[in-house]
C-alpha cells in the first residue's frame, strides 16, 4: 500500500515513472531506529539466533547477511559488501537489484526526517530566499541530505563514505535521466496527429515529415558508415553540423529502442523488406471493455500533450543539472583511484549548483581545481579550437614554438604543417612568419630535404596564386625561383626576380647557390617574353661561364645555355646577334693576346659556342625548304645511336628541341636529301653557316698558336662536334673543302723564313684531328693518312718547322685508336727517299711512344727506328735518340730494353761517332730526360759511367763553344739525376768524378754553375764520408739536403741565375717516382 506522500511523489512524476520495487525506502529515511520484523521476531534477534544458536557448523550466506544489512538501513555498509563482491567476481542478485533500482532513493520530501525540525543539511541550514527549504530535484534528493556524521558508525570515514555515496548518486542520476529519455522518445512517437498519420497513409506520394527520432537514428548511422569507409573528414564535419548529438552512444539516440542494421545491411536487405511489406491494421473482436485500460476511453489528447509538455520540463531540468555536474566533476579532476585502496577519495571540493554562493565566491573557489591559464601553454590548452579558423589561429601561435625543440633530422616533417598553416591562416604577418620558419627550418639541408622544401614551394605558389605569391613567396625565397617562376607575371620574372638572381650570381660565396641561381635562370628563359631582356641575358650568360666553380659552370652549359638559345631562336637573333657576339670576343681576345693568350677566357667563349651547335642545327631543321613536307607518316628510318655527340644535358639533344626523335628521323632524312640533290638555293640560315660562320670559324683557327696544346685541343673537339652534328654529307660538302681551299699542299704555301704558312699554323691540326676524324670509314682514314703524310712532306722538304704536324701527333697520339694509323704515316717517312723526310719521321716517333702497348713498340717502332739507324745519314741517326730514350722511360721488355742499349752503346763507342758534337748533345740531353725515370740497372750501369766518360773526353775540347755546350748540358742531367738514389760505389767511381771534371770546365767557363757545383761536390764528399748514416739517408735527394742555411741561401740564388731550361732546372728538386 502506497503513502499519502508516495502518491504526491507520483503524480509530480506522471504515469512514466519507473515504480518503485521496495517499500523500504519509506522507512530508510525515517527516525525509526528499530529493525522490522519478520514472523513477529525481531530481525536483529533472528540473525543472531541464526548465528549463534545454529551450531558451529552452521554458517550464514551473503544473501542473509545482505538482506539484513537492507532491513537494518546499513546502506553504506551494504554498498561496501556489494563493492567487494563485485571486485571479486561475485554478485548477490539482491544487492544488485537494490542499488540499481532508483526508486529505492527517492525522497519522499524534500527534508529528512531528521532534519525536519531543524531544516539542517550536510553542509548546513538550506533555506530559500523566503526562508523555506529551496526546491531539489529528484535525480539529487538521495543520500547526499543525509548527516553522515550523526548515522554513521564512523565518523572518521565521513568524507570517503560521502564520495562513494556522491559517485553512486551520480550514476543514478544517469540511470533516471535515461529512464526518463526512453519514455521521451516513446511518447515522441506520438508526437503526430493520428489525422495527419491518416492522411500520410492515404496518400503515399505525400512524404511525412521526419521524425526527431528518425533523424537521430539515421544521423547515427550515416555517421557510422563514413567511418567504417574512411571518410574520417566528412565524419567529423558531419559530427560538428549536428553537434547536438553523441555519436559515439547509440543510446543517445533513444533508450530502450533496439540498434538496427547498419547502412550496408539495411541496402542489401531492402529488396526483400519492401516483396513481404504489406499494410496491416490492429483489429479487436468480442473485446471486454474492462480489459482495456482504465483512461482509454476518457483520456483526452489535451491531457496528452500536458504529460509531454511536463516530461520535456523535467528532462531539461535533468539534463542541465547533469551536464552542470559533469563540468564541475571535469573541471576539478574530483575523483581518482587510489592504488591498494578500493575506495574513492576526494582531491578537490564539491561545489553545490543550488547554493546561494556569490560569482566571485564561486570563480575563487574553482580557481583551486582548475588548472593555471596563465601560461602561454596553459592558454592555449585551457581554450580548445571549435573552428577551422581557430585551428589555423592556434597553428600559427604554437608552430614558432614547437619548431626550435624538434630534432633537425625530423624537422622535415613539419613541412606539410607549416605549409597548410600558411596557406589558410587569415593573418598576413603570421603567413610570413611560417614561411620564415619554412626557409630557415633546416640550416643546412640535405639533397632530399631541399628537394621536399622546394616541392612545398611549388605546391604553395599553385594554391595561393601568383598575387600571393609575390607578396609572401617571393620576399623568403632565394634560391627556389626556379620552381616558382613558373606561378609568376611575366613582367615579374623578367624584372624582379632576373635583378636579384644575377645579384645573387654576382656576390653569392656558395657554389651550391650559384648554381642553383644558374638553374633558376634557365627556367626564367624558357618563360621570358621581353625582348629587351636579351642583352642582359647575354651578361648573365657570360657571367656564369667565368664563374669559378665546375659546378656552375657546368649547370650553365646543361640548362642556361639551352634555354637562352631556344629563347633567342624565337626573336630571332640566334645567328644575327648570339653567335656573332661570341666570334667578336673570341677576335678581340686573339688580337690582345699576342703576347700572351688568356686561355681560360678562350675556352669558355668557345665552350659556349659548343653548346649552341645542337640549335644551330635545330634552326637550319626547322627553316629549311623541306620543313612544311617534314610528316610524320610511313616507314621512317630510325636514327643511328651514334649520329649525335652524347649531349652534355636533355636541352642539348636536336631531339629534345624539335620535338621527338621520329619528327627529327623524318627532319634528317629530308635534310640529306636536300644538301645532296636539291642544293641550298633559298635556304637563308644554313647559307649563313657556310659563307659566314665557317669561313670566320677557320680564320680565327689560323691565328692561334699551334704551340697551345690546350687551344689546339679546344677548336678540335669543337670542329669535330660540328661536324658530327651537322652530318656526314654537310662535312663532305661544306666544311673539307673550305679547309682544302686554304690548305693547298705544295711548298709555295710555307714560307720558310718567315715561318708564318698556313701549313705551320693551327690550321692543320684542327683539321686534322677535328674534321678528317669525325667519321671512321676506311674513306676517311685514308683520306687523314694521306693529310699527314703530305704535311710531314712538304714541312720536312720546306725545311718549316714542324710544330703543326708535331701538335697532329700529340693530339691524335691521345687516342690509341689512332696509334696504328700513325705509324702508317710515319713508316711512309722513314722508306722516304729523302734524309729531311727520314729525320722528321725519327723525330716524330718520340711524340707517339707514350700511351702505346709494348707489343707495338716490339713489332713496329723498334724495327723502324733500326731501319733509320742503318741509313747513311748521321742525322737520321740523331734523330732517332730521343726516341730510343723515350722507349727505355717507357718500356719494361728486357729484350727490348737490351736492343735498345747496345743502340745507344753504338753511339758511344763506335769510334765513327766519337766526333760528333750533335750526337753527344743529343744522348746528354736524352739522359738528362730519361735517368730519373728510367730503370734503375740502366741508369746505374749504362748511364752514369757513360756520362763520366763524356765529362771526362769534355774537359780535352779545345773549341770553346763545342765545350760549353757539352758542360751545360752535363749540368742539366747531373742536376736531373742527382735527386736519383745513388750507391756509395756508384758515388765514388763515377758521379763524383763526372762532377769534378765538371766542375773543371764551369771554373773556366761559367763560375756560377761552378758555387753549385761545388756545393754539390761537399755534400756528396761528407754523405761518402760519413758511413755510419745508412742508406736510407743517402737516398734523399742531394739537392734538398743542403741544410745549411747559407748553402741553401746561394744554391737558390745562383740557381736563379742560371740561362738553363726551366724543364730541366725544376727535375733538381724532383723525386724519382
Amino acid at each position: 500500500i502506497r503513502s499519502s506522500s508516495d502518491e504526491a511523489q507520483g503524480h509530480r512524476l506522471g504515469p512514466f515513472s519507473p515504480p518503485p520495487a521496495y517499500s523500504e525506502p519509506v522507512a530508510l529515511l525515517s527516525n525509526n531506529r528499530t529493525s522490522p520484523s519478520v514472523d513477529g521476531i525481531p530481525a536483529s534477534a533472528a540473525a543472531v539466533a541464526g548465528i549463534g544458536g545454529g551450531g558451529a557448523e552452521t554458517r550464514v550466506s551473503l544473501d542473509a547477511i545482505a538482506a539484513q544489512l537492507l532491513r537494518d538501513q546499513y546502506i553504506l555498509t551494504a554498498l561496501e559488501l556489494h563493492t567487494e563482491l563485485l571486485e571479486g567476481g561475485r554478485e548477490l542478485p539482491r544487492l544488485r537489484d537494490y542499488f540499481s533500482n532508483p526508486g529505492n532513493f527517492e525522497r519522499q520530501s524534500g527534508t529528512p526526517p531528521a532534519c525536519k525540525e531543524q531544516g539542517v543539511g550536510p553542509g548546513g541550514p538550506l533555506k530559500g530566499a523566503d526562508g523555506s527549504q529551496p526546491h531539489r530535484a529528484g535525480s539529487i534528493s538521495t543520500l547526499d541530505s543525509l548527516d553522515f556524521a550523526r548515522y554513521s558508525d564512523d565518523g572518521n570515514r565521513e568524507s570517503d563514505e560521502r564520495v562513494a555515496v556522491l559517485e553512486f548518486e551520480l550514476r543514478k542520476a544517469k540511470e533516471t535521466i535515461q529512464a526518463l529519455r526512453a519514455n521521451l522518445t516513446q511518447a515522441a512517437e506520438c508526437e503526430i496527429p493520428s489525422q495527419e498519420r491518416k492522411n500520410y497513409k492515404s496518400s503515399p506520394e505525400i512524404q511525412e515529415p521526419i521524425r526527431p527520432l528518425e533523424k537521430r537514428a539515421l544521423n547515427f548511422l550515416v555517421n557510422e558508415y563514413l567511418l567504417k569507409n574512411e571518410y574520417k573528414l566528412t565524419s567529423i564535419t558531419f559530427s560538428d553540423e549536428n553537434d547536438d548529438q553523441d555519436f559515439e552512444l547509440w543510446d543517445d539516440v533513444g533508450l530502450n529502442i533496439p540498434k538496427p542494421p547498419d547502412l550496408l545491411q539495411l541496402y542489401r536487405n531492402c529488396g526483400n523488406s519492401l516483396q513481404l511489406h504489406r499494410d496491416t491494421v490492429d483489429v479487436a473482436v468480442n473485446v471486454d471493455p474492462n480489459d482495456l485500460p482504465g483512461d482509454y476511453f476518457t483520456q483526452e489528447p489535451q491531457q496528452q500533450e500536458e504529460v509531454v509538455q511536463e516530461l520535456e520540463y523535467q528532462i531539461s531540468l535533468l539534463n542541465s543539472e547533469k551536464q552542470t555536474f559533469c563540468s564541475v566533476l571535469w573541471k576539478a579532476g574530483l575523483i581518482c583511484r587510489v592504488i591498494g585502496n578500493r575506495r574513492w577519495i576526494v582531491k578537490s571540493c564539491f561545489v553545490c549548483l543550488c547554493r546561494k554562493l556569490s560569482p566571485a565566491f564561486h570563480q575563487a573557489l574553482l580557481s583551486f581545481c582548475r588548472m593555471s591559464a596563465d601560461s602561454r601553454l596553459g592558454s592555449e590548452v585551457s581554450r580548445i579550437a571549435d573552428s577551422e579558423q581557430s585551428v589555423m589561429l592556434m597553428l600559427g601561435r604554437c608552430l614558432p614554438h614547437i619548431v626550435p625543440n624538434v630534432l633537425l633530422a625530423k624537422r622535415e616533417e613539419l613541412i606539410p604543417l607549416i605549409l597548410c598553416t600558411a596557406c589558410l591562416h587569415p593573418e598576413p604577418k603570421e603567413r610570413d612568419q611560417l614561411l620564415h620558419i619554412l626557409f630557415n627550418l633546416i640550416k643546412r639541408p640535405d639533397d632530399e630535404q631541399r628537394q621536399m622544401i622546394l616541392t612545398g614551394c611549388v605546391a604553395f605558389a599553385l594554391h595561393v596564386g601568383p598575387t600571393r605569391v609575390e607578396a609572401e613567396l617571393l620576399p623568403q625565397c632565394w634560391e627556389q625561383y626556379r620552381c616558382v617562376c613558373v606561378c609568376l607575371q611575366k613582367e615579374i620574372r623578367s624584372s624582379l626576380v632576373l635583378s636579384m638572381l644575377q645579384q645573387m650570381l654576382a656576390e653569392d660565396k656558395a657554389d651550391m647557390v650559384r648554381e642553383a641561381v644558374v638553374k633558376s635562370l634557365g627556367i626564367i628563359m624558357g618563360f621570358i617574353d621581353d625582348p629587351d631582356k636579351y642583352s642582359q641575358g647575354f651578361e648573365l650568360m657570360l657571367l656564369s661561364l667565368g664563374d669559378p666553380s665546375e659546378r656552375v659552370v657546368s649547370a650553365t652549359h646543361q640548362v642556361f645555355i639551352p634555354a637562352f638559345a631556344a629563347w633567342c631562336t624565337e626573336l630571332g637573333n640566334l645567328q644575327s646577334q648570339l653567335i656573332p657576339s661570341l666570334l667578336t670576343r673570341i677576335e678581340k681576345l686573339l688580337k690582345q693576346g699576342e703576347y700572351g693568350l688568356d686561355e681560360h677566357k678562350l675556352h669558355m667563349y668557345l665552350s659556349a659556342l659548343q653548346s649552341l651547335i645542337p640549335s644551330l642545327f635545330a634552326v637550319l631543321l626547322q627553316n629549311a625548304p623541306f620543313t612544311s613536307r617534314a610528316k610524320l607518316q610511313g616507314d621512317v628510318p630510325p636514327i643511328e645511336v651514334t649520329r649525335f655527340p652524347r649531349p652534355a644535358s636533355p636541352l642539348q639533344d636536336v631531339a629534345t628541341i624539335v620535338g621527338s626523335r621520329e619528327q627529327l628521323a623524318v627532319l634528317l632524312q629530308l635534310f640529306d636529301h636536300q644538301l645532296q640533290h636539291e642544293g641550298t638555293t633559298g635556304w637563308d640560315s644554313l647559307l649563313w653557316v657556310v659563307n659566314q660562320f665557317l669561313p670566320q670559324l677557320i680564320e680565327i683557327v689560323g691565328r692561334i698558336n699551334v704551340t697551345s696544346s690546350t687551344c689546339v685541343h679546344e677548336f678540335s673537339r669543337f670542329f669535330w662536334r660540328l661536324c658530327r652534328t651537322f652530318g656526314k654529307i654537310f662535312t663532305n660538302t661544306k666544311v673539307k673543302p673550305q679547309f682544302q681551299e686554304i690548305l693547298r699542299l705544295s711548298e709555295e704555301n710555307v714560307d720558310a723564313s718567315a715561318g708564318n704558312g698556313i701549313l705551320t699554323k693551327a690550321t692543320v691540326p684542327i683539321y686534322a684531328t677535328g674534321v678528317l676524324t669525325c667519321y671512321n670509314q676506311e674513306e676517311d682514314r685514308k683520306l687523314l693518312v694521306g693529310f699527314l703524310e703530305d704535311v710531314m712532306t712538304t714541312l720536312s722538304l720546306s725545311h718549316a718547322p714542324l710544330d703543326s704536324l708535331k701538335a697532329s701527333f700529340v693530339e691524335l697520339g691521345a687516342n690509341p685508336a689512332y696509334h696504328e694509323l700513325l705509324l702508317t704515316v710515319l713508316w711512309y717517312g722513314v722508306v722516304h727517299t729523302s734524309a729531311l723526310v727520314r729525320c722528321t719521321a725519327a723525330r716524330m716517333f718520340e711524340l707517339v711512344l707514350r700511351g702505346m702497348s709494348e707489343a707495338l713498340i716490339d713489332k713496329r717502332v723498334a724495327p723502324a727506328l733500326i731501319t733509320l739507324c742503318s741509313g747513311p745519314e748521321f742525322s737520321v741517326r740523331i734523330s732517332t735518340i730521343p726516341a730510343f730514350g723515350t722507349i727505355m722511360e717507357t718500356v719494361t721488355q728486357k729484350e727490348l730494353l737490351e736492343r735498345v742499349k747496345m743502340q745507344l752503346a753504338s753511339f758511344l763507342e763506335d769510334p765513327q761517332y766519337q766526333d760528333q758534337h750533335s750526337l753527344h748533345m743529343e744522348i746528354i740531353k736524352t739522359f738528362g730526360r730519361v735517368g730519373p725515370n728510367t730503370e734503375p740497372r740502366f741508369r746505374d750501369e749504362f748511364v752514369l759511367p757513360h756520362l763520366h766518360k763524356l765529362a771526362l773526353c769534355n774537359n780535352q775540347q779545345t773549341v770553346e763553344s763545342k765545350r760549353i755546350d757539352i758542360a751545360t748540358q752535363l749540368f742539366e742531367a747531373y742536376s736531373a739525376l742527382s735527386c736519383c738514389f745513388i750507391s756509395e760505389e756508384l758515388m765514388v767511381n763515377h758521379f763524383l768524378p763526372g762532377l769534378r771534371c765538371l766542375r773543371t770546365d764551369m771554373e773556366q767557363l761559367s763560375p756560377e754553375h761552378e758555387v753549385i757545383l761545388s756545393s754539390m761536390i761537399k755534400e756528396c764528399e761528407i754523405k761518402v764520408e760519413n758511413k755510419g748514416i745508412g742508406e736510407a739517408q743517402g737516398s734523399i735527394s742531394i739537392a734538398a739536403s743542403l741544410v745549411g742555411e747559407d748553402a741553401k741561401t746561394k744554391f737558390l740564388s745562383k740557381m736563379g741565375q742560371l740561362t738553363t731550361s726551366g724543364a730541366m732546372l725544376a727535375n733538381v728538386f724532383q723525386r724519382k717516382k
